[in-house]
């Protein structure tokens, strides 16, 4: 993989080209795109001319962008036939955002249909016969294979966080609202949040940093070991005997290496809180697509255009209903991490599930979409045959730089293996 902080650093003191950074990424792409399938479609020397004029932080870094956020200088079709050769007139804002701060836009990656369930070709770098996740499923898979330092990604249920445990990468979901949606392909305006892929957390971080225009980065800092709240275990989500062993591992090298680690438990609204995802979701998927089902209903899939019947029969009373569950449980959530510094949990309930008829599953991430704060997986975990398996951290809306802070000192603690 390729770290977009190095990169960066190695291009800033000379000891890199960009001609040789776009050189090694053709050579990787040339060898394993037929298999992974990362890519809608790429243009590598439109990027490389692009990066030889970039200013900025960024420094001509490829960027790969999901395709459900708009690209003037690419097609984009949100993950479905209904929009297939769609160019848009201009970039999303956080495109755009990217070019001033010095990304070449390398191309546009796997978005299941309109990021929600139906999957695309793409296969996980890591044994092609797996799914990478999804709905983000080429960013994820594009970053593990090393076609680029980084990516775009959105979330609604798990979108970001289990694509990156799958593929073994770091994926940031940042709070709500901190990077702009201007752009993207609304599926459920009050849940969709615009996330970043990267080899480890610094890279995420970095990144996230120059979009938001926040001092969220990391790779400066000594972190002192954080206090860490375990989530007990869900009703709703269930891991599996390897990702509770990776748990397990995680909790006693953090505890070895100083975080004071503690069990927390949700309070009943958090139950509430779950089921009110779907609601919300389903509800919003049925008017942010109505254009979709009124014209083209033929082109939709089996499984989204059932969501969408049945989010046609929610009341707005039950909607409404909904969100005041979510205020409650977002409240309550401010309490139970007054006490800790982040929530550990599974990234996902095990290792990226054989065949591609499935991308996996999201209990364990819906919950903290709606909550609004920062998710982030921490990679550096596997099972015996190589898989990933990604922790979660999560944190309260705003507070970013800490959970990431904490992220990264994980993830040193993994490595270290001890």
């Amino acid at each position: 993989m390729l770290s977009a902080l190095d990169l960066a650093r190695s291009l800033d003191a000379g000891t890199l080209t960009i001609d040789a950074l776009y050189d090694e990424i053709a050579a990787r792409i040339a060898g394993q795109e037929a298999v992974v399938q990362a890519f809608v479609q790429h243009d590598l020397e439109a990027a490389r001319r692009a990066a030889h004029a970039a200013r900025g932080p960024l420094m001509g870094l490829p960027l790969a962008v999901k395709d459900n956020i708009d690209t003037a200088g690419f097609p984009t079709s949100y993950g479905s036939p209904i929009h297939a050769g769609h160019r848009p007139a201009v970039d999303a804002a956080v495109v755009a955002l990217a070019k001033r701060a010095g990304a070449a836009i390398l191309g546009k990656t796997v978005t299941t249909e309109f990021a929600f369930f139906q999957p695309g070709p793409t296969r996980n770098p890591h044994n092609p016969e797996h799914t990478p996740g999804g709905s983000s499923s080429g960013s994820a898979a594009g970053v593990a294979a090393g076609f680029f330092p980084l990516a775009l990604g959105t979330q609604t249920g798990g979108s970001v966080v289990r694509p990156a445990s799958f593929c073994g990468v770091a994926g940031f979901k940042p709070s709500f609202g901190h990077l702009p949606t201007v752009g993207l392909k609304y599926f459920s305006w009050t849940l969709d949040t615009l996330g970043l892929f990267g080899k480890g957390i610094a890279d995420v971080a970095f990144a996230g940093s120059v979009l938001s225009a926040r001092d969220w980065r990391v790779d400066a800092m000594v972190s002192l070991p954080p206090r860490i709240g375990v989530v007990d275990p869900q009703p709703w989500a269930q891991a599996d005997d390897d990702m509770q062993g990776a748990l397990d591992t995680a909790i006693a090298r953090a505890g070895r290496a100083g975080a004071a680690v503690s069990r927390v438990s949700l309070p009943p609204v958090f139950r509430e809180a779950f089921a009110a995802h779907q609601t919300i979701q389903d509800f919003e998927a049925t008017r942010a697509l109505a254009a979709e089902v009124d014209t083209a209903p033929e082109l939709i899939s089996p499984i989204l255009m059932k969501t969408l019947e049945e989010g046609a029969l929610i009341e707005p009373a039950a909607y409404d209903a909904a969100l005041e569950v979510a205020r409650q449980a977002r409240h309550a959530f401010a309490e139970v991490i007054t006490q800790v510094d982040v929530l550990m949990m599974p990234s996902a309930p095990g290792a990226a599930p054989a065949g591609l008829a499935s991308t996996g599953s999201s209990v364990f991430n819906r919950l903290w979409t709606l909550m609004g704060g920062p998710s982030v997986n921490v990679p550096g975990l596997a099972t015996a045959g190589g898989l990933p398996l990604g922790i979660q951290l999560i944190g309260l809306h705003g507070r970013d730089r800490a959970t990431l802070l904490a992220a990264r000192w994980l993830e040193e603690c993994l490595a270290k293996g001890t």
